[in-house]
């Protein structure tokens, strides 16, 4: 079979690609950035998988969707987002889309299977914009006449991590401390492999059509547990559990939903907020595919120092870009207060026009630089930019004012650890 995938590149997709692969399968992985998974699936060890560059966005009407489900048998969507932003589109990705793919679909003369991954149902309740768009698209598709599967996992866990399941072992990860917000709220996991393992049932036939499945592993634990858990497959010892108010919550989840709107895709957004405080596990009265405890899974797979690296760095690369950010930031200001007082310090260097002009244009470059790294899709670039910044100013300063160095406030001396920041920064800024 030649089974489609969107969203190959993310967390589920990849694994279902990979399981599909080994059921020998022909895949076709639809990604918006698929430059490092093509490297992570190499054409030699996967001869079956090909891959599509293509954003859901622009996906939005049937015929888009008609060159990529030429002789395709089924599509499995594990695409999806948490919140509007920036670099997100829910009404567009997850329901709008989608739509367009049933209505595409629909016009072929032997109609695909679609596999659609969703989420709980009861998790409306929380009254989150994500569960409205997927459930819209889920009754769409049954509504559709087209064969179908819907499949609804509760917290998928894996040996890598995204989202929730990075911030609940960066949570873990924390000095002496388990700081938890609705500590005793339920929390259901679901082993990613198991996800898709009832991907490939459902595209082999061993699930009806029309199957709307949650899907779980047992038992059904709370948030405490699991981070107790995370804690000791880390390798860290016990630690108290410290009751947060959710009340001290909410200005962090105004803070995230603002850098959603920049690009940034924080798990403490008020969308996960709202659910996380509900408790994610399966309703007593829908069916119900049971899996294996993933928490046994995860314990043959143990944690190695990269883990535990990942989980410290992982709350400290939100405060890192802050940082650089307000460094720069405040380096391009305070010259701007006296200019002219500030340009004095190439001495007799340069004459005062030039210096002056030299002050105002590198303290307005400081600023951009600050400012362009809080928006996700330029972080990189500003990142570069201020490491080449900072080597030129380094060099300029040596080439104008040698004595630069000598002063007691070492103003270069000080580009070291700046240059350092932005390196380590870049260095963690991958979010997948």
């Amino acid at each position: 079979m030649t089974i489609l995938v969107l969203g190959a590149t993310g967390f589920i997709g990849q694994e279902v690609v990979l399981s599909l692969q080994s059921a020998g399968h022909q895949t076709i992985g639809l990604g918006r950035d698929i430059r490092q998974v093509k490297a992570r699936f190499p054409k030699a060890a996967f001869p079956k998988a090909d891959w599509q560059a293509r954003d859901l966005k622009s996906l939005r009407d049937a015929a888009s969707w008609l060159p990529l489900l030429k002789s395709v048998t089924a599509v499995i969507n594990c695409a999806g987002a948490l919140q509007d932003g920036l670099r997100d589109d829910l009404a567009a990705v997850q329901t709008e889309a989608m739509l367009a793919l049933q209505a595409a679909a629909n016009t072929l003369p032997i109609k695909p299977l679609i596999v659609q991954i969703s989420a709980p149902a009861n998790l409306a309740t929380a009254g989150t914009r994500f569960m409205e768009t997927k459930l819209e698209a889920d009754r769409a598709l049954k509504a559709s006449g087209l064969p179908h599967v819907i499949l609804r996992p509760t917290v998928v866990v894996g040996r890598n991590a995204y989202g929730g399941t990075a911030l609940l072992r960066a949570i873990a990860s924390c000095p002496g401390i388990l700081p938890l917000v609705d500590g005793e709220t339920s929390l259901n996991a679901v082993h990613v492999t198991d996800v898709a393992k009832a991907v490939v049932d459902a595209v082999e036939g061993r699930l009806d059509d029309g199957s709307d499945l949650v899907v779980a592993g047992q038992p059904t634990r709370t948030l405490k547990e699991m981070a107790r858990f995370y804690r000791g497959w880390l390798g860290l010892p016990e630690a108290p559990v410290v009751n947060i108010p959710t009340r001290l919550t909410r200005p962090l989840s105004w803070l995230a939903d603002m850098a959603g709107r920049l690009g940034w895709r924080s798990p403490l957004r008020s969308t996960a907020t709202r659910i996380s405080g509900i408790g994610v596990a399966p309703a007593p009265d829908v069916p119900t595919r049971w899996a294996p405890d993933p928490i046994v899974r995860l314990s043959s797979e143990p944690a190695a120092v990269q883990d535990l690296w990942f989980a410290r760095l992982y709350l400290l690369k939100p405060l890192m870009i802050l940082t650089v950010s307000l460094f720069w930031i405040t380096s391009g200001v305070v010259p701007l207060f006296d200019p002219v007082q500030t340009s004095l310090r190439f001495g007799s260097s340069l004459p005062q026009t030039p210096a002056l002009a030299v002050t105002i244009l590198t303290s307005l470059l400081d600023i951009a630089l600050g400012l362009a790294i809080l928006v996700q899709p330029w972080a990189r670039r500003a990142l570069q930019g201020m490491i080449l910044v900072s080597l030129s100013y380094l060099l300029g300063g040596t080439l104008i004012e040698p004595a630069l160095w000598l002063d007691p406030l070492g103003p270069l001396v000080k580009v070291f650890p700046s240059i350092l920041l932005a390196v380590a920064t870049l260095a963690v800024l991958e979010e997948r």
